[in-house]
């Protein structure tokens, strides 16, 4: 069973997305916030394994519920998606550097929420999409200046070689296919490379892949 918080300071958007999410025999709403102090209490008290966290609440707001959560030891399984209102926010690149694993845009199909959220909670993260894409490439753009990290030292070629298109957005099996690889084995560097990096998921890769200058907006074309 997937336990789900909602954080979000409206009512009805709350409804909305529970009467989804409860229809679904895998998937469990196990408590609602209205600000970011609830969302961060629930999540130490619930245990969820996917909070999806709107941005703009009062008091506490997602960013830096967001930020608390991920960068809680005790709270290493629990997955935040973060809800904006547009597909471009200057809002959500910062989310996903504070360890969000994706977010979705909160007028999305009801198959696309419950498919994000079932491939958040299996650990991977909402970055396929090309707006997710575009809008990580636009605002780690501007972010900073290209900031080679020395963790990087630990990859192998073909390790860098595969986070490069994750950080481009491929899915395991695309970079499988452009690497003539096995899915498995595409699977296999992924994992070990976030190892490596001490990463949370697919989401902090390509935010490091960015801000390392390890590919830039446009990379793949």
């Amino acid at each position: 069973m997937i336990r789900v918080v909602l954080a979000d300071d409206q009512n009805l958007v709350r409804a909305g997305f529970r009467s989804i999410l409860d229809g679904e025999a895998d998937i469990e709403v196990v408590g609602e916030a209205a600000d970011g102090d609830q969302a961060v209490a629930l999540a130490h008290e619930m245990r969820p394994d996917v909070v999806l966290m709107d941005i703009r609440m009062p008091g506490m707001d997602g960013l830096e519920a967001t930020r608390r959560i991920t960068g809680d030891p005790r709270l290493t399984d629990v997955r935040v998606v973060i809800l904006t209102t547009f597909d471009v926010d200057d809002h959500v690149y910062g989310a996903l550097r504070a360890g969000a694993s994706g977010f979705l845009v909160k007028d999305t199909e009801p198959m696309e929420l419950l498919h994000g959220v079932r491939v958040v909670a299996r650990g991977d993260a909402l970055i396929a999409p090309a707006v997710t894409r575009r809008l990580i490439a636009e605002f780690a753009g501007r972010a900073r200046q290209p900031d080679p990290s020395p963790r990087l030292n630990a990859l192998t070629e073909r390790e860098r070689e595969v986070m490069g298109l994750v950080g481009a957005g491929l899915s395991n099996d695309e970079i499988a296919r452009r690497l003539v690889l096995s899915p498995a084995t595409a699977k296999t560097h992924v994992s070990r490379i976030m190892t490596k990096l001490a990463v949370r998921d697919r989401a902090q890769l390509v935010v490091l892949a960015y801000e390392s200058g390890m590919i830039t907006p446009g990379w793949l074309a």
